[in-house]
This record gives structure tokens, sequence and C-alpha cells, in this order.
């Protein structure tokens, strides 16, 4: 069995809490090793505990449990890692869960710090291995996941979920036309959003600090800056400058980031230099809640697969040596 440890790090001003997932010693693939290679899984957009599901118990009335799927992609994949060898760590967003902060006050920085100072909290694990390590973002995590390895030589492998390539103003016009309807749609808060996308968009470039969404029974205060960072950070400026194993994943029918924006993404990444692969899941959506568990272990093992030992940094080679046996 994975064996769960309950695990809060620092991030800036805040403390966020996540879920450190160690595989089972019979499981592991590497038996010369005794610590573990691992993965840090990033939460896409909108309020999201450590699962990757919507936040609805400090975000009540955003979304509707009506469209609940059971759990969450991060847990399913965290699970997935652990029968492969692969230790996992997956946090509550901020202001989500059991983590300190807010989420409509954070902006895509923030989360981006946010990733790091969970990679920087790992590196202290004795039981995780240094130089095996791979990143796996879903949707907005897909931008964090390739903005940390950018600078981080030490990440072997990116998985991404559903990634973005244009930026979030496109996929927010495009996909108000295109959520209305479905079960993404039916959500009050992303419904809202939808109803007042080009009002919002008017509103960031106008550089104002802050809009109300009116919600039933109550309404959501979003800070703008985030905003303005999503739509000034597309995923294919950033992927120009990622050179590391990289496998997208995308769903069919995916009503938040439309699969071609992940084909616009692999040519890019094609192009910087890297050799993606990039699969479809037919008929899955943003959440992969079409994937069934064959589906989401393949994705786990590609990645494990892919988390080759990586020449260590000095100041890591000194955490290394100070550790026992290390």
């Amino acid at each position: 069995m994975a064996h769960p440890i309950e695990l809060p790090f620092r991030a800036g001003e805040v403390t966020l809490t996540g879920e450190l997932l160690l595989p089972d010693r019979a499981a592991a693939t590497d038996t010369t090793n005794a610590r573990a290679p691992w993965v840090l899984l990033i939460p896409s957009f909108l309020p999201r505990t450590r699962d990757g599901a919507f936040d609805m118990i400090r975000h009540p009335g955003w979304f509707d449990a009506r469209t609940d799927a059971g759990a969450g992609l991060l847990g399913r994949l965290a699970h997935a890692l652990a029968a492969a060898g692969v230790a996992s760590f997956r946090y509550d967003s901020r202001g989500c869960g059991a983590s300190g902060g807010s989420w409509e006050e954070s902006g895509l920085f923030a989360r981006i710090d946010d990733a790091r100072d969970a990679i920087g909290a790992l590196r202290a694990r004795d039981e995780l291995d240094l130089r095996r390590c791979g990143i796996l973002g879903h949707g907005e995590g897909a931008l964090l996941a390739m903005s940390v390895v950018i600078g981080d030589p030490v990440v072997s492998a990116l998985t991404l979920v559903e990634p973005p390539a244009r930026s979030f103003r496109d996929l927010l016009r495009r996909g108000a036309t295109l959520r209305p309807g479905t079960i993404a749609g039916r959500h009050p808060f992303v419904a809202a959003l939808d109803r007042a996308a080009e009002e919002l968009i008017e509103r960031v470039d106008r550089h104002e600090r802050a809009m109300t969404l009116p919600l039933a029974g109550g309404e959501a205060t979003l800070a703008l800056g985030g905003w303005r960072e999503l739509f000034d950070t597309p995923g294919s400026a950033l992927a120009t400058m990622v050179r590391r194993s990289t496998t997208i994943v995308h769903g069919t029918h995916d009503a938040w980031v439309h699969p071609d924006e992940s084909q616009l993404l692999a040519a890019t990444l094609a192009e910087a230099g890297n050799a993606p692969t990039r699969h479809l899941v037919e008929g899955a959506d943003h959440d992969l809640v079409g994937a069934d568990e064959a589906t989401i272990a393949l994705i786990a093992d590609d990645l494990a697969g892919r988390l080759v030992p990586r020449e260590l940094p000095p100041v890591l080679i000194a955490l290394e040596a100070d550790r026992p046996n290390g």
C-alpha cells in the first residue's frame, strides 16, 4: 500500500498543505536505490483541492456538487504513480482545502512561486531521490510546470495535461462560447465568468484592480492583477525555453482548453529542440473524467519511465552529502 504523509510547507507569506504519497517498497522499480523518484502534481485553474477537484467547502456557491465525478485527476494520478514505484506530492491551492491565503487574490506568478516552494520542501525529504524528479501540470498547472522547469535543471521530465498554448484571454473568449450547455458550464462561478468574459477582459486591459461577479446567494470578488499575468503569459512563449522530456495528454472533449492548443504547443516545443509526444484521450473532458484507470496508469507509467537521474548543482550536491547515507 502507498503511505500518505500530510505535509505543510511555507510559500511566501502563507502556509500551504498537501499530501506526500510514498510508494510501497515492494512496488519500487529500482531496488538499487532506497530513495524514491518523485513527481510534483500541479492543479488546473480555479480553486482546487490537492486531488485536483473543485474546492466546494471554502468556496460555497461557486460549484455544482451534482457534477462531482468522484476522485479528482491528481488524486487518481498520485495512486497510479505509487503503483509504479514513484512518490508524488499534491497540495491544496491557496485559499483551498487546508492551505492558507486566498485564491481570489493570488495570481499566476504567486502560484509559480508556490510550486517552486513545494519543490524546495520536497528536496528536504530523506525519502526522496534528489536526482530523479518530474512535474505533471494540469491546465494552468502546465504553465506553472514549464515556468519552474525553465529555471530548474534537475527536473527530469514533464507531463502536461490539457496545456494551453495561446493567451488566457483567447482561452476565456473561446471557452465562453463552448461551455454553455456543458457540464463545466453548470457551475455557478463558471457560468458567471463566461457571461462576464468580455467585461473582465476590458477591466483587465484598463488595469482595474478588482471585479465582482454576482452568484446565486453571494458574489465573488476577483483581484485582476493575477488575470493580467495570465493574459500576458501564453504557454507557447514558455515552451520556447523548455529543454526537457515532455509528454502531452489531452481529452478530446475539453471545454476549457481546446485540443488544438496542445497541438500548437507540441509544435512550439519541437521547434525549440524538444521531441514531445502527444496523446489524445477520446471522449475525456478537461479533468479526464472519461479516462479509465488503464489510461491513468499509462500516463503514470510514461512519466515514471522518464525520471532519469540528472546532475545536481553544487547546492544540492551539498544537501545530498548531508543526508543519512547520502
